[in-house]
């Protein structure tokens, strides 16, 4: 019989206002892609604000289509338009936030998958963490310092060689 792996996470758990300011700005900033995210099927805005290094801030919101498998999520339309706009950039945190269209209020969501593993490979590919930081309106928010922790066992670029 095979031994029992037990892995183990660190999220840090602060308030809003515990934030520096520009960890603060970036979840604001998060918030307002939300508003503007395309989502009339689910009802669903989600917002996320890309920081790179260099202090540019890029915003992506989730983009639903009839044909649901065209839509996209805010992470992934960060990342890619970043990537797109400014290639040679490095990325420090990202903020994630959503609400529903009939409600006033933010709350924390978590990446999905693919989003994970997008950002997961945008942290090998600059070879540093990326900082991740999910909040609401009740003013806690959840910080993990690398994408890595939340996609244990996930695939990379080492496999393809």
């Amino acid at each position: 019989m095979g031994k029992a792996l037990k892995l183990e996470i660190e999220i840090g758990q602060f308030s809003l206002n515990e934030l520096e300011s520009w960890q603060q700005e970036l979840i604001k900033k998060a918030e307002e892609a939300a508003l503007k995210a395309y989502a009339p099927y689910s009802e669903f805005q989600v917002g996320a604000a890309l920081l790179t290094h260099s202090g540019k801030v890029i915003l992506g919101n989730n983009q639903e289509n009839s044909a649901y498998p065209s839509g996209l999520c805010a992470e992934r339309v960060a990342v890619f338009s970043a990537h797109a706009q400014y290639p040679n950039e490095t990325y420090e945190a990202i903020a994630v936030t959503a609400k529903k269209l009939s409600d006033d209020h933010f709350i924390s969501v978590t990446p999905c998958g693919s989003c994970r593993q997008v950002l997961s490979e945008m942290e090998d590919l600059q070879e540093s963490p990326i900082s991740l930081m999910m909040s609401g309106s009740d003013g806690e928010v959840y910080i993990s310092n690398n994408i890595e922790d939340l996609l244990p066992f996930k695939f990379s670029k080492k496999y393809l060689k």
